[in-house]
């Protein structure tokens, strides 16, 4: 089976840049990749690379953790090579194992196609829509006969299939997996020979997966696809992946001055992954934190709204009624305490609001005070606090050292 209209390119692939010069771009902010060699070798061919990046509409909304792969897509369509969208309207139905302790819900045709429909607008406002091959499975894996189904399964071996983390966790604590679900990195892995991947990218979540593809292309008598893993982006907490049912994620169509906010509240480690990840870019080393993560958020609400938006969300931001400057001399700890259970106590004290020492302990052991956007945990640590520095008191009060 072919996909019509999956055909290579014959333009020339990014005049300006050499391959080199591309591979040092692309393999930016990737956590594996296999192998860099074979990505070099593509790179210096004539002819544009295909790039899939197959995703299921599982549901109708896309957070920043998405966006990370869909980036990188992006600058493979920057540097002159075709995207290819894989909609997995097949896939869906079976639900990808990956990650999962038990079976998925399935889900119905129509919430399927719904979502897809909500995922590809919201995911060419980082693509390039003219510039972008969108597919769904189900155009080839509907009209599959049986008899085909069973010579991709000789393909691979039980053995090969059950050693997935998630399959042997599951059996080991007695957990059933049905059979179905072993299917999936098969059908995965034949969109790959069916759209003529040269790379596929995917979360290092995918690695199996995505392998499996590789090996279904030398079943095929194809050149393997390049495996490109992106890092799977941590929430807001910064400690868990980012996920709607944690509540740690930021939507990429969220109103201007929330998505600002969200970026806002980040610590400043945090800070560094996320330029790297949803920007391309690298933290500039002698720029404050305050002030770089104020860019961050203004470069995130630019790239999802406008350049104006990102202007007022700003502009508000500093405006915000919760941020009293306080000077430094106002902060007279009780009993001359220098460390921060004394410094947070004294600062509530300038906003006449009184804490005893216990309620500012348990504040600052639960992780509600911050310094800058990073967590201050340790109420016997000194703080050196410098003008301009915000230290959040809790999540209604916090100051900013003038």
């Amino acid at each position: 089976m072919f996909l019509a209209g999956s055909s290579r390119l014959t333009a020339v692939a990014s005049p300006v840049m050499s391959p080199e010069e591309q591979l040092a771009v692309l393999t930016r902010g990737a956590a594996k990749i296999i192998s860099e060699k074979e990505l070099l070798e593509k790179l210096r061919r004539p002819e544009p690379l295909r790039v899939k990046l197959g995703v299921d509409p599982t549901s109708p909304d896309l957070h920043f953790g998405h966006s990370v792969v869909l980036e990188k897509l992006r600058q493979f369509q920057e540097l002159g090579h075709q995207a290819v969208l894989i909609i997995g309207d097949f896939t869906a139905q079976i639900g990808d194992p990956t990650g999962r302790s038990k079976t998925r819900p399935p889900l119905s045709r129509d919430d399927i196609l719904a979502n897809a429909a909500t995922y590809q607008e919201q995911a060419f406002q980082i693509l390039d829509r003219d510039r972008t091959e969108v597919v769904f499975n189900g155009g080839w894996f509907d009209k599959m006969p049986f008899s085909e189904v069973i010579r991709l399964n000789a393909l691979v071996t039980m053995q090969q299939m059950l050693q997935r983390e998630d399959f042997k966790n599951r059996i080991a604590s007695d957990q059933e997996v049905r059979l179905h679900e072993i299917q999936y990195p098969i059908v995965q892995g034949y969109d790959s020979v069916e759209v003529r991947a040269d790379v596929e990218l995917g979360g290092t979540d995918q690695l199996f997966n995505i392998l499996v593809g590789r090996d279904l292309q030398k079943s095929s008598g194809m050149e393997p696809q390049v495996v490109m893993c992106l890092p799977i982006l941590e929430g807001l907490d910064g400690v868990q992946k980012m996920s709607k049912s944690l509540d740690n994620y930021v939507g990429i169509t969220e109103p201007p001055g929330e998505m600002f906010g969200k970026v806002m509240s980040i610590s400043d480690e945090l800070m560094k992954r996320y330029f790297l990840l949803l920007l391309g870019e690298e933290l500039a080393p002698d720029q404050h934190p305050l002030e770089a993560k104020k860019d961050l958020a203004a470069k995130l609400v630019t790239r999802y709204h406008s350049a104006e938006a990102a202007r007022q969300a700003l502009d508000n931001w500093n405006k915000r009624d919760n941020l009293d400057e306080v000077e430094l001399p106002a902060f007279t700890p009780p009993g001359d305490r220098s460390d921060l259970l004394g410094v947070v106590q004294a600062a509530f004290a300038s906003l006449d609001e009184k804490k005893s020492g216990s309620d500012v302990r348990r504040l600052i052991q639960q992780g509600s005070v911050q310094i800058d956007g990073e967590k201050a945990t340790d109420p016997r640590s000194e703080p050196a606090l410098e003008s301009g520095q915000v230290l959040k008191l809790n999540k209604k009060r916090s100051v900013r050292i003038a």
